[in-house]
């Protein structure tokens, strides 16, 4: 299968927008965005690595809400830890 589609496949099965896929994985936004448009392609590792861990978390559409939840959380850490630095 072509990079550029199996990256936007994963994305699409877990039911999130690219925001949201970028911050649960903390992969930067553009880097996914050149994956999708296929200006560069993703390591073969980081797709199968991808693919296993959206597979043994279940993280498909049904279970956005707590996605979502320990996306916003991992925000609030991020957040804090920022401010320590500050």
């Amino acid at each position: 299968m072509d990079k550029k589609k199996k990256i936007k496949e994963l994305r699409e099965l877990t039911g999130m927008k690219r925001t949201a896929f970028c911050k649960y994985f903390n992969i930067p936004y553009r880097t996914v965005t050149d994956w999708e448009r296929g200006e560069r392609q993703a390591p073969d590792y980081v797709l199968r690595l991808l693919e296993y861990y959206i597979r043994m978390e279940k993280l498909d559409s049904g279970n956005m809400e707590d996605v979502m939840k320990s996306i916003a959380e991992n925000g609030k850490e991020r957040g804090r830890i920022d401010e320590e630095k500050c």
